[in-house]
């Protein structure tokens, strides 16, 4: 982009809960759009369940920080590519997914949602057009 404004790609592919890697990504992705960065996630492997409904964290010792993804759209973040395969290799669809949104404020500011599913081959175009790619 010529306007000095990156395009970055969080690629989160581990399970919300048994380490750090997915809260310290969502922290990172919230930091980069704070500045003015064009910021986009993806969803695939084990990354699917971060946002799924419904996540019940008694048992892992910690606290379940699912609800802070409804904020993405807060933070112009609202392209959140979900990988079809990856969905669908652990028996779920878009409706176990919460329903992530933004407003559009180029519409009227209407509600529109956030998550975008994208095949594996689509996913690698997409990741060929950002200038940065952080996978976690």
């Amino acid at each position: 982009m010529s306007d000095g404004i990156k395009k970055f790609m969080f690629v989160n592919t581990k399970a919300p809960y048994g380490t750090v890697y997915a809260l310290e990504s969502l922290e990172v992705v919230l930091i980069s759009a704070a500045f003015d960065q064009s910021v986009s996630l993806v969803f695939c492997d084990d990354g699917v369940f971060q946002i799924a409904n419904n996540q019940k964290t008694d048992d892992s010792g910690m606290k379940n920080f699912s609800p802070a993804y409804k904020a993405l759209g807060d933070y112009d973040i609202n392209k959140l590519y979900v990988e079809k395969e990856s969905l669908e290799e652990r028996g779920l669809t878009l409706d176990n997914l919460m329903a992530l949104t933004y407003e559009d404020e180029d519409d009227d500011w209407a509600e529109k949602p956030s998550i975008i599913l994208v095949t594996r081959a689509e996913l690698a175009d997409l990741m060929d057009e950002q200038d940065v790619v952080i996978s976690s």
